[in-house]
């Protein structure tokens, strides 16, 4: 006979809330949301984690649930807004290719106006993030190694496209001294209140500045021959 079956009900006591993955993404990106604008509006030093927790609308308690201290959340933020800059340039990556034409210096400028237009277009839009973590000195210590190394693949592929095939340790040169060079521009371009005019000239002069020194990489190593 088969066992009886009741309809008893679980006392509150032992019913266990399931959580929701969901909520708990939507809760913690609010709160690294909060905090990325009390940071630009008033600096990283300035802003403590219960500030934050009282500006997001959640306890302290489900701060640190998420976040152990405030530099966690600085490290979160940087992480944040390099994984954008990343998917940016990926995205847009194999657009640049093409067939070759001849390497000029306004063909370099070219394409490291376009690359730069990315890192700009991103960055403008986190401008005040990106003072804060500068004036952390978060940005410079670690943000640029940390970006150096994950877009060297991206940043070596389009520049084969563009300027042709070369030994290995040549482009890992050529990568580092582009993103080094240019992309730290963008970044203090974009972080220093200057008018809209005055960053897209320095970013246009530093797209120059680079074009003439790849079309003399390009050139010098086409002369050296195999």
């Amino acid at each position: 006979m088969p066992p009886r079956t009741t309809n008893r009900r679980k006392q509150p006591g032992q019913v266990r809330r399931q959580p929701s993955q969901d909520r708990a993404r939507e809760t913690r990106d609010h709160i690294l949301d909060t905090a990325a604008e009390l940071f630009g509006a008033h600096g990283v030093e300035q802003t403590s984690t219960n500030r934050i927790a009282a500006e997001a609308g959640v306890s302290i308690g489900t701060l640190y649930r998420y976040f152990a201290d405030r530099s966690v959340i600085v490290d979160e933020l940087l992480d944040r807004l390099l994984a954008d800059l990343e998917r940016g340039f990926t995205a847009r990556a194999f657009e640049f290719a093409g067939p070759r034409t001849e390497v000029t210096a306004e063909y370099c400028a070219g394409i490291v106006s376009e690359i730069l237009a990315i890192f700009a277009d991103i960055l403008v839009a986190n401008s005040a993030l990106l003072r804060a973590l500068i004036g952390g000195v978060q940005f410079y210590s670690t943000g640029l190694p940390q970006f150096e190394q994950r877009l060297r693949l991206i940043v070596k592929v389009v520049l084969i496209q563009g300027l042709g095939p070369a030994d290995e340790r040549y482009l890992d040169t050529v990568a580092f001294v582009f993103i080094n060079t240019g992309f730290a521009a963008v970044v203090r371009a974009a972080a220093d209140e200057v008018s809209e005019r005055e960053r897209v000239d320095a970013i246009a002069m530093t797209a120059r500045m680079m074009g003439t020194w790849l079309a003399a990489e390009v050139a010098a190593r086409e002369s050296a021959g195999p």
